[in-house]
């Protein structure tokens, strides 16, 4: 019978707890960037992109840059790149909802 290595149970238990969270940090941002891309259209739905341009182009091109780094596969980056999308495009959608009431008529 081959003997194997004894580890402590607490310490299995914490190296793979520790694992898991490292397969996790490592993993394609898949939700991420659908969060990212349903907050662009979301914004452009919105009227953003005549309302807070600036704030369109800065999110479309993080978008990208996750694009680009998720197919270099530099995760964490496009991760990164993805939720500063999302920002972005969450703050356009707010500029152009606030810009929209803002035009509404006020009633008597």
């Amino acid at each position: 019978m081959p003997t194997f290595l004894h580890i402590p149970r607490p310490l299995a238990l914490w190296l793979l707890l520790w694992a898991g969270l490292l397969a996790g940090c490592v993993g394609a941002p898949v939700q991420e960037m659908s969060n990212a891309r349903q907050a662009v259209r979301a914004a452009e739905k919105a009227g953003a992109t005549t309302t807070a341009p600036e704030l369109m182009t800065e999110a479309k091109q993080l978008l990208k840059d996750a694009r680009t780094h998720l197919n270099q596969r530099d995760y964490r980056a496009a991760r990164d790149d993805a939720e500063g999308a999302r920002t972005k495009a969450i703050e356009a959608r707010r500029v152009a909802e606030a810009a929209a009431a803002a035009e509404k008529p006020q009633a008597p």
